[in-house]
């Protein structure tokens, strides 16, 4: 605890207050009305909790039409509803590769794919972030693999901390030059991206390219949980063999008619998507405008570059107390070096808070001497 501290990684509990820049609620429906009475509804129809795991008593009409429902959002034929985006990747890595197999994944991939992929047994070729011409040559270079072994390409669609977008149909081509399976984390995508709504997939085109997909229920959907969508064989031996499906309780019945609320409410209102990209495009101008640093990209996830820990941690308390609700970010969750505030953009906001937002940052950035 003591060298966290020394080293700026420290981290605390702290619930949110002032205007939110910095939750994954990016269509602002984790409030609204609707779901919240489909779920109050479902909650004293089904109560509570489920009792059992899906495949002992935990099982409800609800979940299997919730999951027919996100099939057809995405495109696919069948989808696996979990009690989190962290199981779900986990369960993806360990149930399909193993042993003899290889994963080719990239650098800046979310923390629950990482540990999948160590857990799987399979080898691990991890490339440079965004890099395609290192992934075309860890897919080169699997000549002396042990035959018969499968291999995946692991990407996230909209890097989590970065804020930037995987060069989809770049690695969707190269799997079909190489026999190799795409698997696609589309967590901070599904919901603002693409013309239904169901991510960057739909979004670039690839959809009949993709092995497997991943899409939280946590983020823009506003309620919690998470789906791998594909092909039925594929989603059949997940539920089959995927060790956090079988042996985790399944998740609380009412959620399932929020998110079911949610996607209606993603289908009827386009505005909300075309609302965020719009607040991000005149956020990241703004702070470019004003000599703030920020990362590539042209997302609603924004982030703030300052580099040194404790810096990010003076700035982001600064921001906090002028009333905006934003955390810093610290190694191991971004690369040693890379300390940032990672703003996000939600639909909730105004032209005008991001407005004293920007000479907010601006400020404190002066103030901790990371900006002249």
């Amino acid at each position: 605890m003591r060298s966290l501290e020394e080293h700026g990684l420290q981290r605390t509990l702290r619930p949110p207050s002032g205007i939110d820049l910095c939750s994954n609620d990016y269509l602002g429906l984790a409030p609204h009305p609707r779901i919240r009475a489909a779920m109050a509804a479902a909650s004293e129809r089904e109560g509570a909790g489920s009792t059992g795991s899906r495949l002992l008593r935990g099982e409800r009409d609800s979940f299997a039409a919730l999951e027919r429902r996100f099939a057809q959002f995405k495109g696919t034929e069948r989808a696996l509803y979990f009690s989190s985006g962290y199981l779900a990747n986990i369960a993806v890595m360990t149930t399909f590769a193993e042993a003899g197999d290889v994963i080719v994944s990239d650098a800046h991939n979310h923390a629950s794919l990482i540990d999948g992929i160590r857990l799987s047994g399979a080898r691990r070729d991890i490339f440079p972030h965004n890099d395609v011409a290192a992934a075309r040559r860890a897919l080169n270079g699997r000549a002396g693999d042990a035959p018969g072994g499968a291999c995946f390409v692991v990407v996230e669609s909209l890097f989590s901390m970065d804020g930037d977008e995987a060069p989809l149909a770049d690695y969707a081509e190269l799997c079909a030059q190489h026999g190799a399976h795409l698997i696609v984390d589309e967590a901070h995508a599904v919901g603002v991206y693409g013309a239904r709504g169901s991510g960057l997939i739909e979004e670039h085109g690839v959809a009949e390219q993709i092995f497997l997909s991943i899409s939280t229920a946590g983020k823009a959907l506003g309620v919690a949980g998470a789906f791998v969508t594909g092909p039925a064989w594929a989603i059949e031996y997940l539920t089959q063999r995927a060790r956090p499906f079988i042996f985790s309780t399944a998740p609380p019945p009412p959620l399932a008619s929020a998110i079911y609320a949610s996607l209606t409410l993603i289908e009827q209102e386009p505005e909300r998507r075309e609302r965020v990209r719009e607040l991000a495009a005149g956020l990241r101008h703004r702070l470019a405008t004003a000599g703030v640093p920020i990362g590539p990209g042209t997302s609603h996830i924004v982030p703030v570059l300052i580099g040194d820990n404790d810096a990010a941690v003076a700035v982001a308390e600064m921001v906090q107390r002028d009333g905006f609700d934003v955390r810093a970010i610290r190694p191991p969750t971004v690369p040693q070096g890379t300390a940032r505030l990672r703003v996000s953009v939600n639909a909730s906001l105004t032209e005008d808070v991001i407005e004293r937002f920007v000479v907010s940052v601006a400020s404190a950035l002066t103030r901790v001497g990371t900006r002249t």
